[in-house]
Parts: structure tokens; C-alpha cells; sequence
């Protein structure tokens, strides 16, 4: 050892030894001392994972860093290099969240829709359905194209989506009632007891499950109204308003053998039915009953194709959605002006959406569809909330009535900004609550600002909070490729967060087919490029 006295042996002759040679070695950061190489800061080694018969040669010796990687692969940890994978469905089936939703928040062009893609492609290798409800630019298109999907067009002049279509409902609750009158049949010509009360419980479960899917076709076409209503006012429509569309509804029903549409509605409000008015109050006179509806038919004429939404909701449904296959809304046609049609054009694929999901499940759980899993993208959630008084609600009610076992769910905004700058304490206090109630919380680059307000949903330490400002920050400016492009410190980083756990913050690879399929600047490329 360096600084001690060594003590030297005499042989029995007198003669002196040598001591024994001393073997340096360097210390963990190098050789110590003035030009030795000692280094301050070591890096720390990038990690690998794969199976014993792809590593077997590989030394097995590692310690494990922790990152999960439950799911789709995502990319590496942005310090310890250390592999990275979760998706919300899977970390619900594995235990690692309690609702199978995320929310994902992030400046505009930092990567929130690439990195959703990146996961709607992971899940639907694992074989669940991913559905796109509303691409405003478009940004899932391709994606959907090449996995063999379906694109349906909506916009003024471009498609129709009748938001009085029950979709699949009718025709399923048909299907729900034959097979409650087949295992009627069967349970009365069964020998054993025991196979008869098996059939009859499933006849009526049937039987049960028709009912509900016809309640929930009925309240999602009642929300979709008065939700167009809303936009086109600005305001939501009054409680009687409500009572008489919901009542006119029933009525169509009951009148109409075909799917109705607006055009049916109102004139089932002009023919003054007796339950029409005696929710009017019209008190026995036709001009009182007038005056009460005389403001909610105009609101209806202007979405019959006689208003700013052309007859985008008023002719019958184009292309019915196919849940066997993936399937994009493309809302690109829609001017980024007309934010009021992007909104209504946004709620009536959601409900679309999320109706005919509902019906699978349903046919599912009776046994006569296959179960399938369904990945559900909400896209500029924004949009939709600002677009008049009462609409949290409206977004509300659509997404709890499908958070149910098997869907995902995915709703993408850029800060919380867009969800405090609602008019009313509540509705800020309800939006704050999708964020609240999702699985797991996605951030992006965000500005210091957004800290305050994030801070009420999520818990950020201060250094997460740090981290997701500087990604922020506009970067340097570098010679790439014999231009001036902008490096953005915080493109494609996220940090994912749950409940009170520290962050992961994650930096998104992608692959060379992923490359050309999340190309949002097509349109700035030259000729000759790729």
C-alpha cells in the first residue's frame, strides 16, 4: 500500500531482500494524477435485451435498469439508454395501470401523433383493431392504408354521416332476438333440465342485451343532436328542447321501417303530435306550441343541408364503419377555419365510433361475433371542447359509456391551456378529469407556463418539470446536409408518468418503414426526394 513503510527481511546470513513488487491499478475512473487520464464523468453502458437463444454468446452478467418494457416497444430511456416499452392496453392486462386510456399532451411538432402511430401500429401487430376517429391533417391515413384498413371521407361535399343512423344496433338486436327465440326452441325440446335452464338463461340474457344495445342507440343519437344544437348555436339547448327531441325520436322510431333523418325529424316536430305538445305545454293552443319550437326547428334546418354543415349530416351514411378492420375518419377536407364544422365533424365520429364498438362487444358477450380488442385515437381533443357551452359533457358521456374491458382509448391535446380556457369552473374541473382518469399521462415539450396547470392533474417533480421545458427550448442551429435545419432538443421525448410514480422519460426510434409512413411534410419535399 502507497504511503506505508516497508520493512525489509534479513536472512540468517545478514544479507538484505528486496521487497515484494507492488502491482498498481487504476481506479474506477482511470489512473489518478496530473496528465493519468482520470476521467470525471463515466458514462454508463447502453443496455440490450433479448432472449436466451438470441444473447446466449453475450456475457449474462447485467444488472437490470427497471425501465419497464411491457407492450410496444417505444424506444430508450433518454439517460441510461436502457430499453423502453408500454402501450395502455398492455400495462392494463399486466396489472400496471387500473384504465386502459392515456392522455398525451405536447407543443405542436414535437411528435405527439408520431408517437401515437407508433403505438397504434405496435397494438394492431398484436392484433387489436385500431380505430381512428377524426384525422383533421391527415396524419393517420397512410398508417390505416397500409395495414389493409378502411378511410372514410367526411366533409362538405366529400362524404355523409347521418348522425340519426343506429348504425349496427338495429341489426344486431335483431340477431340478439333470434337467438333468444333459437334457444327458446331448443330449451323446450331438451331432455335434461339442467340444458333447458342453461338455454333459457341465455335467452333471456339475449333477450337483455338487445334491450340495452336499442337504450344506448337511442341516448348516443339524443347526445349527437343536441351536441350539433349546441355548435350551432353556441349554447346548449334548453331542458324542454331536450325532452321534445328525445320524445321525436321515439316517435320516428315507432312510425319509420327505414333508418330516419333529419329531414323525418323535423317534420315530426311541424306535425305537432299530442306528446309533442304536451311537453310544449302549448296549453290546447297550436300558435304557443309554435312559439316553443320555432327555435329548435331552425336550429335543425340548418344541419337538414340548408346551413354552414351543407348536408354533411342530413343524407344517409356513406360507408358504414367495418370493425374487422382498422378504420381512420379523414376530416382533412375541412378547412382549419371552420373550426365550428372540424368540432361537429369530430363528436359525430366519435359517437359513430364508440356506437358500433359497443355493438361488437355485445355480439361478442352473446357469443355470436369473435371477441376483438379496439384501440381508439381521440385526436385535437380542443377542437371539440371549445366549440360551445356544454360540450365536456357531451365528450363525457361518450367516452364513459365505452370504457369497458378491451378498448383502449387515446386523447391527444396540445397543453392544458386548451382545457382551462373553458368559460366555467366545471367544465374546467370535468376536462381536468380526462386527464385525471386516464391510465397513464404522456408529456411532450411544454412551456414553463403549463407547470401550474399540469401540476392539478399530475404530480411533476421539479426536475420532470424541468425536463419537459427544456425540451421545449428552440435548439441550435446546424449544418445538416448542406442546409439550415433547426435541431429541437425535445423532438420525439416523452416522459410518461402514472399516478404519483417518478416519470419515464423516453426517447421515441422509429423504423425505416415507420420513417416514410409518419412523414407529416410531404408536401416540402423537392421532386427528387423521397
Amino acid at each position: 500500500m502507497f504511503g506505508s513503510k516497508t520493512k525489509h527481511k534479513r536472512t540468517p546470513a545478514g544479507t538484505r531482500t528486496l521487497p515484494a513488487a507492488v502491482v498498481r491499478r487504476p481506479g474506477l475512473r482511470g489512473w489518478r494524477g496530473r496528465g493519468q487520464g482520470e476521467a470525471v464523468y463515466v458514462t454508463a453502458a447502453d443496455e440490450w435485451r433479448g432472449t436466451s437463444v438470441q444473447v446466449c454468446g453475450l456475457w449474462p452478467f447485467v444488472g437490470g435498469s427497471g425501465t419497464p418494457i411491457v407492450g410496444v416497444p417505444i424506444g430508450v430511456h433518454t439517460d441510461t439508454g436502457a430499453p423502453f416499452g408500454g402501450d395502455p392496453i398492455s400495462w392494463f392486462m399486466h396489472g400496471m395501470i387500473n384504465n386502459p386510456s392515456m392522455f398525451v399532451l405536447g407543443l405542436p411538432h414535437y411528435g405527439k401523433s408520431t408517437l401515437v402511430r407508433h403505438i397504434v401500429l405496435g397494438l394492431a401487430g398484436r392484433g387489436i383493431n385500431p380505430l381512428i376517429l377524426g384525422d383533421l391533417k391527415p396524419d393517420y391515413v397512410d398508417l390505416i392504408e397500409a395495414l389493409g384498413g378502411q378511410v372514410i371521407s367526411l366533409g362538405p361535399g366529400r362524404g355523409h354521416l347521418n348522425v340519426l343512423d343506429p348504425g349496427e344496433a338495429t341489426g344486431a338486436a335483431v340477431r340478439l332476438l333470434s337467438s333468444a327465440e333459437e334457444h327458446r326452441a331448443e330449451a323446450s325440446r331438451a331432455a335434461d333440465q339442467e340444458a333447458a335452464a342453461q338455454l333459457l338463461a341465455a335467452a333471456v340474457k339475449a333477450e337483455k342485451l338487445a334491450e340495452q344495445l336499442m337504450a344506448d342507440s337511442h341516448n348516443r343519437r339524443l347526445n349527437m343532436i343536441t351536441a350539433l344544437i349546441t355548435i350551432v348555436r353556441n349554447a346548449k339547448p334548453s331542458a324542454h328542447e331536450e325532452s321534445l327531441i328525445d320524445r321525436a325520436l321515439h316517435i320516428l322510431d315507432e312510425r319509420l321501417d327505414r333508418v330516419p333523418l333529419i329531414g323525418d325529424l323535423i317534420e315530426v316536430i311541424k306535425d305537432a303530435p299530442d306528446e309533442l305538445r304536451a311537453i310544449a305545454l302549448d296549453r290546447g293552443d297550436m300558435s304557443r306550441y309554435l312559439d316553443a319550437t320555432d327555435q329548435l326547428r331552425q336550429s335543425l334546418y340548418s344541419l337538414d343541408g340548408s346551413g354552414r354543415f351543407s348536408d354533411m349530416f342530413s343524407q344517409p351514411t356513406d360507408q358504414p364503419m367495418d370493425l374487422a378492420k382498422p378504420v381512420v375518419f379523414d376530416l382533412s377536407g375541412i378547412s382549419d377555419t371552420q373550426r365550428d364544422i372540424q368540432a361537429a365533424c369530430l363528436l359525430a365520429c366519435w359517437s359513430t365510433g364508440f356506437a358500433t364498438v359497443q355493438v361488437a362487444h355485445t355480439l361478442a358477450d352473446a357469443g355470436l361475433e369473435p371477441h376483438r380488442n379496439y384501440f381508439v385515437v381521440m385526436d385535437e381533443l380542443w377542437r371539440a371542447l371549445r366549440s360551445g357551452e356544454g360540450m365536456v359533457d357531451r365528450v363525457d358521456s361518450l367516452t364513459r359509456l365505452n370504457r369497458t374491458e378491451g378498448v383502449g382509448q387515446a386523447m391527444i391535446t396540445h397543453t392544458m391551456s386548451d382545457l382551462e380556457a373553458l368559460p366555467t369552473e366545471s367544465e374546467r374541473m370535468k376536462a381536468r378529469g380526462f386527464v385525471e382518469r386516464s391510465g397513464m399521462v404522456v408529456c411532450g415539450a411544454l412551456p414553463g407556463a403549463e407547470m401550474e396547470k399540469l401540476n392539478k392533474a399530475v404530480t411533476l417533480s421539479r426536475a420532470e418539470q424541468a425536463r419537459l421545458i427544456s425540451w421545449a427550448d428552440p435548439g441550435s442551429w446546424t449544418d445538416v446536409g448542406g442546409s439550415r435545419k433547426r435541431v429541437r432538443p425535445g423532438l420525439g421525448k416523452f416522459l410518461f408518468k402514472v399516478g404519483g410514480r417518478p416519470g419515464v422519460p423516453v426517447a421515441l426510434k422509429l423504423t425505416s418503414v415507420e420513417k416514410s409512413l409518419h412523414d407529416t411534410n410531404k408536401r416540402w419535399h423537392d421532386e427528387g426526394e423521397n
